[in-house]
């Protein structure tokens, strides 16, 4: 069963994230969302939505098979890890990040890659790496500090904290806040009005607004130091007490 589906809505590619139950990310997942951002390179859509399904948009990495990874799958995770982000975020086209359920830890890095960023208000926001001992890989930490505010990241990426999407409307984070039977539509509405605008001229300025975060992730994503060593044994221990709380 595919992790991600694409459709076609009147010339905006509309990307599902579709694994069940909480669209989080492993070795696969990554690896075929890199050929979807192949593909649509290609086929060159006027816009793109991501959207989850269900109480999510993503939850992250998987913590049931990610800290049982061994070095070279760690290594090849990092890596996969670097590439989705880059691709998303430096995806010359509008993409317009649907938050329909909670964005969580890799989730809301994958959302804040979004040229504008929707949210319904029942969804949680945060980046709790910290809580389950699993550092940044180098293109996360560089759109972190790209994308979010500074009065708030602190409490985020050191605190590990889960924040309520209208505090995260408050603070920057997301742009808007949308009912959720009205989410798909407002960002098909938004991802056209973005498309609008003439696309030479759109894509060249994306890319100058992002080229300091995309160079440094381009300079060392392939030799990001936690590729020698990113989980540890804390790792297992942290992600296991999560995991138990949330049963």
């Amino acid at each position: 069963m595919p992790h991600l589906t694409v459709t076609d809505e009147s010339g905006v590619a509309i990307v599902r994230l579709t694994k069940p139950p909480a669209n989080t990310m492993d070795p696969a997942f990554l690896d075929e969302g890199a050929r979807v951002v192949e593909e649509l390179r290609v086929t060159a859509p006027d816009a793109v939505v991501l959207i989850g399904q269900d109480r999510f948009f993503s939850g992250g990495f998987d913590l049931n098979s990610v800290p049982l990874l061994s070095p070279s799958e760690q290594r090849g995770m990092i890596h996969g890890a670097n590439r989705a982000f880059a691709d998303w975020y430096g995806f010359p086209r509008p993409v317009i990040t649907a938050i329909n359920g909670h964005a969580v830890a890799g989730g809301l890095i994958l959302a804040l890659c979004g040229d504008l960023r929707l949210a319904v208000p029942q969804a949680k926001l945060g980046l709790t790496e910290v809580k389950v001992g699993i550092p940044y890989p180098v293109a996360a930490i560089e759109i972190v500090k790209a994308e979010v505010p500074r009065p708030i990241i602190r409490r985020l990426v050191l605190g590990g904290e889960l924040i309520e999407s209208d505090e995260a409307h408050r603070g920057g984070v997301v742009d808007e806040l949308v009912d959720e039977d009205a989410l798909l539509d407002r960002a098909l509405d938004r991802a056209r009005a973005l498309a609008a605008h003439p696309r030479r001229a759109y894509e060249t300025i994306k890319a100058e607004l992002r080229a300091d975060a995309l160079r440094m992730i381009e300079e060392t994503a392939d030799r990001d130091p936690l590729a020698s060593g990113w989980l540890s044994d804390e790792t297992t221990k942290a992600a296991a007490a999560t995991l138990e709380r949330d049963r």
